[in-house]
């Protein structure tokens, strides 16, 4: 019998307006782009990208001659955007005028954009900017854009430079040096920009259509996902636990491939991983195995379907084996897993238990990637549900992983987590809060789980408090074995 959907189907975010422009110098053979990192924040952390943003209110306020009133508010939206991350205005403008000042009045919300404009006599000219293809994020994203990108050359006598706050920097690259960067782990890049750079770097006779025509894109939705080089993913709706809805499935590898995680079992999911999967074997890829993190439903409910469709074996843990159908080869910590391929890439195996007894990461040594399975997320705190939760262990395992100097973390629920160190640092530090929070609450007087909970995760909604509890036991428990706190009946007390 095929899986039932999910019994709240999934609805995607409405996708804001946005604009994005590819600000370029220099020859052909020898052009540079500008390129920003964004800080952390409310969208595409640690990623490099191109100056852009949502479309503002305000950018409604301008009429441009030759645009219909749809297309001037994306435009003026471009225009704006770079302007206030770069500094650069790409408008008709008389020589001598003070830049510098009138972006700090913008930033500074001293003057709207308009008001910008008229002050410095500028005016906007839709032949400055190109079209440079449009592109929508994927369903499955929290934050999603309907953005659209140009493409424009520096004006003379202006320079580009970032304002440290949204943006942690700014550098003119050649889009072959941008692409190595990428090879080598060093920069995230989301399909749009990968496209564009690509594009850029063969530098075609064509150039300027092939940025509007993308590969492997449906309805402005990138099918393909490649953050850097050599691991796709593609999260997939999965029975897991909220806030999270999906749990994404890796491809690892740039020849020889491994699938991490196929966890829908979901026919309509199952379907698009096939897809994914079959179009890099057709293009020369070899999927050699699918590997698993751990043994919990919503990461292995698809082995099966993709066991069958691809005839490869599936590789785990021993504890993992102990709970999963069909393992046929057992990974001991430490075991690498080598990969041929344009880009050899070898995954190290590390047991690291605590979420569960049998967990897996992968630990890429050359680019410093994790796959981190459950061990971190980009969407809430990992529970540790005892018994198999287990809180020393998963302390343990998170100090492991910070002394490997990790530098970007993809983890099976959430978005992608840039700055590794901090990043695992944060989640330890959290748990020793909150470890904090729960010998507070005790100070009270002796209380019971449910009662602890409350207290301790007190900013948290009702209907999470049922995790919040496994989680509490979890340190409640690691608490004990210290002597630091004693459990009579139902209750726990301070010694």
């Amino acid at each position: 019998m095929l899986p039932s959907p999910p019994e709240n189907p999934f609805e995607p975010t409405r996708p804001r307006d946005a604009a994005a422009v590819v600000l370029a110098r220099g020859e052909p053979d020898r052009r540079e782009v500008f390129w920003v990192r964004r800080a952390r924040g409310p969208a595409f952390a640690g990623f490099h990208a191109f100056p852009g943003g949502s479309v503002d209110r305000s950018d409604d306020d301008l009429a441009i001659v030759g645009l219909a009133a749809d297309e001037a508010r994306l435009f003026c939206a471009a225009v704006r955007e770079v302007f206030e991350e770069t500094g650069v205005l790409l408008a008709r403008l008389q020589p001598g005028r003070d830049l510098a000042a009138a972006r700090r009045d913008l930033l500074e919300g001293r003057q709207g954009f308009a008001g910008i404009l008229r002050s410095l006599g500028a005016g906007l000219d839709a032949s400055l900017l190109s079209p440079a293809g449009r592109w929508l994020t994927p369903p499955f994203a929290p934050k999603r854009f309907d953005a659209r990108f140009y493409f424009a050359e520096l004006p003379h006598g202006q320079q580009a430079s970032v304002v440290p706050g949204e943006l942690e920097r700014g550098e003119w690259i050649a889009p072959s040096e941008a692409l190595k960067r990428w090879d080598r782990g060093e920069a995230l890049l989301h399909p749009p920009a990968l496209h564009v750079l690509r594009t850029l770097a063969r530098n075609a006779p064509d150039w300027r259509k092939r940025l509007c025509r993308a590969p492997h894109v449906t309805g402005f939705i990138a099918r393909r996902i490649e953050l850097q080089r050599g691991v796709h993913l593609l999260p997939l709706l999965t029975p897991t636990l909220p806030p999270a809805r999906h749990t994404t499935c890796y491809l690892v590898g740039d020849g020889e491939m491994v699938v991490v995680d196929p966890g829908s079992p979901y026919p309509g999911e199952q379907a698009q991983l096939l897809e994914l999967a079959s179009g890099l074997v057709a293009e020369g890829r070899r999927i050699v195995a699918i590997v698993l993190t751990h043994h919990h439903p919503d990461h292995v409910l698809g082995v099966g379907v993709l066991k069958a469709a691809l005839g490869v074996p599936v590789w785990a843990h021993r504890h993992t084996a102990d709970h999963v159908e069909g393992v046929d080869r057992l990974l001991d910590d430490g075991e690498v897993i080598p990969l041929e391929g344009a880009r050899p890439m070898r995954l190290v195996a590390l047991h690291t238990p605590g979420h569960a007894p049998g967990h897996l990461c992968l630990f890429e040594p050359e680019s410093r990637a994790l796959l981190c399975g459950d061990m971190l997320s980009g969407a809430s705190t990992i529970v540790i549900d005892p018994p198999e939760g287990d809180m020393e262990s998963y302390l343990a395992a998170l100090d492991r992983l910070e002394s490997l100097g990790v530098r970007t973390i993809f983890p099976a629920h959430g978005e992608t987590l840039p700055d590794g160190p901090d990043q695992i640092a944060e989640a330890i530090s959290h748990r020793r809060w909150r470890e904090d929070r729960v010998l507070a609450a005790l100070e009270r007087g002796p209380a019971p789980l449910a009662a602890l909970t409350r207290q301790a995760y007190d900013e948290l909604p009702e209907i999470a408090l049922p995790f919040a509890e496994r989680s509490a036991l979890a340190s409640l428990i690691w608490l004990e074995r210290r002597g630091r706190v004693l459990m009579e009946g139902e209750h726990f007390r301070l010694p």
